[in-house]
């Protein structure tokens, strides 16, 4: 394959990615990343000991690319545009080399058209790079397979391994798929290939038990909410990793083209795309579930190599090639404009975080403060402290000890609110919902300080959200 052909899957991923980037509002994943990769490497470390130590490899990275490039939402987003653009490569490559080059263009060019594919290809968090670790570790690992005696490929391969459980341990269950291929390979070549399989795999795999003890220890806290799936959840969660019933009927209908004589790439890519999230629904049936879509859109290439090869097939030239990918195109065109709206992001009860930065501003005094109403899934303080302008500190007047110095997610609040205050003339309140009266969605013992001191001058209710000026008394 000519360094062309690869290469328009890449270009195609990253114009379609870039479109938009900067108009959802960050969800709440992406304030934590945001936060934390402001601190020092000190700090995250600290709190990597206590929380998302999984995501620690994650947040160092983050820290040196918001040290260079900013912490605007493009500046932060273009990670995970770069890695998806490379796995639209990969895709290609892996087609040519499994089918042939025509398969691989038209995987890449399928990949880069799915809607999941710019949904996170614009969401600053690990997932895009899990997506190109993963596809990076099935390409290596096809190259190995090739000439098994060359051990710095078996090398390059647990390398990535280790890579993909530094940046999402549960992504290794993509090993499950590289497993089975290997076995039916082995079938017919020996048992050389198992054992260098198995050998780089368990190397790779050993570099991140650190992660996995520190990780497991906090996986109650961090997945407590996520419910065990029943039977049904191993079809229902389809429709979720390509962002709907229609474009997962799409691409599996393709993949069904692809059946050829080549049952060793058909069985490889089946296997990667079909087993991990089986293995995580039996994994999900103990103390934690890890049953969520997000964990399974490693997958996402596979079946976008298999579609390839179906549409490879079925399509006699080029122009029939255009034509059904310029329809696919269409077809998913909506779900590409939803996947751009202002608080898909998992921005909570589409809280407008931006609106309430800009409330603030507006009738901003020197000397203010602020009570944002504390704890998850709202993040109200991270995400209005976020779209302030720069140099616009406001002291929340009941934190005790920052999130930064606490060596956690959230500040420390003071035990004993009255204390806290300082005679602050104006105190801006930011809640979640619209209550007439903002103060019932504060904390009692803190709502009971700011009533006995305070008197409300006006309140701006907003999407999912109130903003509040108080006035000394």
């Amino acid at each position: 394959m000519s360094a062309g052909l690869w290469m328009w899957p890449a270009l195609t991923t990253l114009a379609i990615a870039f479109i938009r980037i900067d108009g959802p509002q960050l969800g709440t994943d992406e304030l934590v990343t945001s936060d934390v990769g402001r601190r020092s490497l000190g700090q995250t470390l600290a709190m990597l000991h206590n929380v998302d130590a999984v995501h620690a490899t994650y947040y160092v990275l983050m820290h040196g690319w918001m040290a260079v490039f900013g912490d605007s939402e493009t500046a932060m987003r273009m990670p995970s545009v770069l890695a998806m653009s490379g796995t639209a490569a990969l895709v290609a490559l892996i087609g040519r080399r499994v089918f042939d080059s025509r398969a691989g263009v038209c995987g890449g060019l399928l990949f880069a058209l799915l809607p999941v594919v710019s949904r996170f290809a614009q969401e600053a968090r690990s997932y895009a790079l899990v997506v190109l670790a993963a596809t990076l570790a099935t390409f290596l690992l096809l190259r190995a397979l090739d000439a098994p005696r060359r051990w710095w490929r078996w090398a390059g391969y647990a390398l990535c391994v280790a890579g993909i459980g530094l940046l999402h341990l549960i992504a290794l269950t993509v090993l499950a798929g590289h497993f089975a291929a290997v076995v039916h390979r082995t079938r017919r070549e020996g048992g050389g290939v198992l054992w260098r399989f198995c050998l780089a795999a368990l190397a790779g795999a050993a570099g991140v038990i650190p992660v996995v003890v520190l990780g497991t220890s906090q996986a109650s806290r961090q997945l407590f909410w996520v419910p065990e799936p029943d039977l049904w959840g191993l079809t229902a969660i389809w429709p979720e990793v390509f962002t709907s019933g229609l474009c997962a009927g799409v691409v599996m209908t393709l993949a069904a083209l692809a059946w050829t004589e080549r049952r060793d790439a058909l069985l490889l890519c089946f296997t990667v795309a079909v087993l991990p999230p089986f293995v995580l629904w039996a994994a999900s049936h103990g103390d934690v579930s890890y049953f969520r879509f997000q964990y399974a859109l490693f997958t996402v290439p596979a079946w976008a190599v298999l579609a390839g090869a179906g549409l490879a097939r079925a399509a006699r030239s080029w122009l029939t090639v255009a034509v059904v990918l310029a329809v696919v195109g269409l077809l998913v065109l909506p779900d590409q404009r939803r996947m751009r709206g202002e608080f898909e992001h998992d921005v909570p009860h589409n809280a407008d975080y931006k609106a309430a930065a800009r409330t603030i501003e507006k009738y901003y005094r020197s000397g203010d403060a602020a009570v944002y109403v504390k704890g998850a899934p709202w993040m109200l303080d991270q995400g209005v402290r976020y779209y302030l302008r720069p140099g616009l500190k406001l002291r929340e007047v009941f934190v005790a000890k920052p999130a930064a110095e606490n060596s956690e997610l959230f500040p420390l609040y003071c035990p004993a609110p009255v204390m806290c205050l300082r005679g602050e003339s104006r105190i801006w309140v930011v809640v979640p919902g619209n209550d007439p009266d903002p103060l019932n969605s504060v904390p009692a013992d803190q709502a009971a300080a700011l009533r006995a001191q305070y008197t409300t001058a006006g309140t701006v209710p907003l999407s999912g959200l109130t903003v509040a000026l108080l006035d000394k008394r």
